[in-house]
């Protein structure tokens, strides 16, 4: 049982008296995906650092990524919600499985740049943040983003129709809908079954973030790479609306003016990382924090921009509107239909 990792429950304990002073406040963080640079260089330095070093020794906390606690990426939003997790990070991808309006910050193809996604993400947040806190007791207290997830192959093709017929790991359902249109058949895995089934001839291709691919080693496993972002893969860091009401005052002020400076610092990683996942799969001497592959990247042609937008239009929208249920299109047109230029029709 993943609470038994600790020795403790998870919640805020209050100090106790010790011969050294303690933290008045030792908040227990379930933390995002092991071994990737957002959790790596950015949530376990800030809680297990940071959060000490701005409270003066008042405040500390202890933080476990998600996949070394045992706990799957579909269950955080259920024990978020419960307050079995007072505070965690909460795959957006996992957690519209049960709540599709979560998806529409990154719905396939919506998304081909970080300047489009800013406009999305600040487009939606609003309603976001009040949905979560009225349906289901959870405060969202910042967006994570990872590099732009692209699509790796362990043969050449030409342009996004080359994929059809070929097995192509997917994220969730928005992903799936996309593969779909493209007439490839979609497998829905967790990111950390991406090379068992890679190995095991399970799957052709994978959709994954360009960095995070280079750092489980894809480069080593495909050949071809193409760099069209198709989702981003968000991420929400979360408190139980009890577990945060309950924080003394000063540590409710210090992290709504800090998890901003963090949210922005994963941001601006996020798309030096795309980038440079890319230098580092083909092995180009821009690589900096990667590992040198030799794939070959594809070219984005006027045909693929093309496919993109009407696959987005014609299937991907459409769909996620279906799944989300009645309301959902007329809370997309005044939010992100709105900037993004495209309307959507309820059914």
């Amino acid at each position: 049982m993943y609470l038994a990792l600790w020795g403790v429950g998870f919640g805020a304990a209050p100090a106790v008296a010790q011969p050294h002073p303690e933290p008045a406040q030792r908040l227990r963080i379930v933390g995002g995906l092991s071994g990737l640079n957002v959790f790596v260089n950015h949530e376990e330095p800030f809680w297990t650092r940071e959060l000490a070093r701005l409270s003066g020794g008042r405040h500390g906390a202890d933080i476990v990524p998600f996949d070394r606690a045992g706990i799957r990426s579909q269950e955080v939003m259920t024990l978020l919600r419960l307050g079995v997790l007072p505070f965690a990070t909460v795959q957006a991808s996992s957690a519209g499985i049960k709540d599709a309006e979560i998806l529409a910050l990154d719905l396939a193809g919506l998304n081909p740049d970080m300047k489009t996604l800013r406009r999305t993400v600040a487009a939606f947040r609003p309603y976001l943040e009040t949905m979560l806190r009225a349906r289901h007791g959870i405060e969202a207290l910042a967006l994570y983003v990872y590099p732009a997830q692209v699509v790796f192959c362990k043969q050449p093709w030409n342009g996004l129709d080359g994929l059809k017929g070929r097995r192509v790991r997917t994220s969730g359902p928005t992903q799936a809908d996309w593969i779909e249109a493209l007439g490839g058949r979609p497998v829905t895995t967790s990111f950390i079954d991406i090379l068992p089934n890679l190995r095991g001839g399970n799957i052709d291709c994978a959709i994954t973030g360009t960095m995070s691919g280079n750092t489980i080693g894809l480069h080593e496993l495909t050949t071809h790479i193409h760099p069209m972002a198709i989702t981003w893969g968000l991420s929400i860091f979360a408190a139980n609306s009890a577990a945060w009401a309950a924080l003394p005052p000063d540590l409710q002020v210090l992290l709504r003016r800090e998890l901003p400076r963090l949210e922005q610092a994963v941001w601006d990683e996020a798309e030096r990382e795309t980038d440079d996942g890319l230098a580092c799969n083909v092995g180009a001497a821009s690589c900096r924090k990667g590992r040198r592959g030799q794939m070959t990247a594809l070219a984005i042609t006027a045909a693929d921009e093309v496919r993109r937008r009407a696959i987005f239009s014609t299937t991907v929208l459409p769909r996620w509107v279906q799944r989300c249920g009645e309301g959902c299109a007329a809370v997309w047109n005044r939010s992100i239909g709105s900037v993004a230029g495209v309307e959507a029709r309820a059914h």
